[in-house]
């Protein structure tokens, strides 16, 4: 055997970290159970409402990706929103146990309107403000429980330390289903030319919707060397508002129980909602009456984890590097209320709600809190990340985003797989269109609360910034079947046959 000269043995071995790097990929997944206690407020409302049974377990879901360069982490929690704080604080603690940046760490609520109190009014939070506005925040609208939080941000950096010290070496593969009949755009253009949000199925003068939908499932799937799936990531845009009743997931609990049917309860099944803002499973076009609470989580959810089954079953595995992410945090202004209104809104805070009208009571709440809001933060921090696995980009935003957005950001990204997050590492309301502000808009989505203010250009630079940040990374390439061998000049001799008659 020719002996090697020595120019070539410096060679290989300078090489050696590179191609060592170049076939490192490692996941680890791991979850843990945040459910809250009964009796604990449920958010998702302007006012108090309280939890009186258990429905199902609500739960941290994380999954590490590691090139041998780069960890990033994509963690899914069953809960309406998260603050920035507590995004801010869990990374903090992961960043000093793993070694991990801090800003590639992805928090992404599902936004479940039966999950536990990690949003709403923070203590102490309008302790500068008049009485009468201490009042309507701290007695009569949905506050955070810092207890829960901190058993939420303990079981966060524990769920993504487990995943990110359980790494082994995987294959991994990625897919797109289609599941156009679970989510629908719940604005509709009304014959007067406005938009309204949920006209009321059999409404006749509704038009059109006034918003798409995106029906696409998106999953990554990861498999270990037994070939056993440790977990996988789902994404697909609609409100988790399917509460089938009590403490729950709402119908994640149900897309994870299709999958986990199949693969084993060990596997790990991540979620992350798309740009939903304006997407919900009410159907207000819907010829039938809807079904009950309970039966609708299992349709949807069912449904959805049906489509990321099917996709998981046909996926081809492989190593899916790079591994990498960006960041970015922007300072947006928010919309304050005019004097006039403010005036108004104070007047129908003192009087009962019974006879103001409970919507119109709740909103004047609303201004209020706003105002006195705004004296000590005028804006918001809006952090927009993008965080890369191979040839996916999941494309962040910190608000109930509209679905349009993220159809924007599929089409401009330059990754063949791009899956908008909502909700993710904070919360700043609802981020519409700019014609739902416009003369011909309006809506739910569109009334200035305390929790949603934002300037009305935020959506545009929101979207344009994830679709920078994307195009600053290199997609990977999807890992693809082989091709068959060469035609060996002979048929099936089995079948190379002429017809026999006798």
């Amino acid at each position: 055997m020719p002996k090697l000269r020595p120019f070539l043995i410096v060679l290989l071995l300078a090489n050696l970290p590179a191609i060592a790097n170049a076939q490192t990929f490692q996941s680890g997944f791991a979850e843990r159970d945040i459910t809250p206690e009964i009796g604990s407020e449920a958010p998702g409302g302007y006012g108090k409402v309280y939890h009186k049974f258990v429905h199902d377990a609500c739960k941290v879901r994380a999954a590490v990706f590691d090139d041998g360069k780069t960890k990033v982490a994509l963690v899914g929690i069953d809960a309406i929103a998260i603050h920035h704080s507590t995004t801010l604080n869990v990374r903090k603690a992961i960043a000093d146990k793993t070694g991990m940046d801090p800003n590639a760490i992805l928090i992404g609520a599902s936004h479940s309107h039966s999950s536990g109190p990690t949003m709403g009014v923070m203590p102490n939070e309008y302790d500068h403000a008049s009485d009468i506005v201490k009042k309507l925040a701290y007695e009569q609208s949905t506050c955070a429980d810092p207890k829960y939080l901190a058993k939420v941000e303990k079981a966060l950096i524990d769920a993504v330390c487990s995943a990110h010290d359980s790494r082994v070496a995987v294959k991994a593969g990625i897919g797109k289903g289609f599941e156009p009949t679970v989510a629908f755009n719940r604005r509709f253009k009304m014959r007067d030319g406005r938009a309204i949000t949920h006209p009321g199925v059999g409404n006749p003068e509704i038009v059109e919707p006034a918003g798409p939908v995106d029906p696409e499932v998106g999953v990554i799937g990861v498999w270990n060397e037994k070939k056993e799936l440790v977990g996988c990531v789902v994404n697909f845009a609609c409100h988790a508002t399917t509460s089938p009743g009590g403490i729950s997931a709402s119908y994640i609990h149900y897309l994870e129980k299709v999958i986990q049917g199949y693969y084993g309860k060990n596997a790990v099944v991540v979620f992350l909602n798309g740009a939903s803002g304006d997407i919900t499973q009410v159907d207000n076009r819907n010829p039938y009456r809807h079904p009950e609470a309970e039966k609708w989580a299992q349709i949807v959810g069912g449904k959805i984890g049906a489509e990321a089954l099917k996709v998981l079953l046909l996926m081809e595995t492989g190593t899916m590097t790079p591994v990498a992410f960006q960041s970015k945090v922007m300072t947006i202004k928010k919309r304050p209320p005019s004097p006039e209104k403010v005036k108004q809104s104070l007047a129908l805070v003192q009087q009962d709600p019974k006879v103001v009208g409970a919507t119109e009571w709740t909103f004047a709440k609303e201004i209020m809190m706003l105002d006195a809001q705004l004296q000590k933060w005028p804006t918001a921090e809006v952090e927009v990340q993008a965080i890369q696995v191979g040839p996916a980009v999941f494309l962040t935003t910190p608000a109930e985003y509209f679905c349009q957005f993220g159809l924007d950001q599929k089409a401009k990204s330059g990754f063949a797989f791009t899956f908008p997050v909502s909700l993710a590492n904070g919360c700043v309301g609802y981020v519409p269109t700019e014609d739902a502000f416009g003369e011909n808009g309006g809506g739910y989505e569109t009334r200035l609360t305390s929790y949603s203010n934002l300037d009305i250009k935020a959506g545009p630079q929101m979207r344009d910034a994830g679709i920078e940040l994307a195009k600053k990374l290199q997609p990977g390439v999807a890992p693809m079947p082989l091709k068959p061998l060469p035609f060996n000049g002979q048929p099936w001799s089995y079948g190379n046959v002429r017809p026999e008659l006798k």
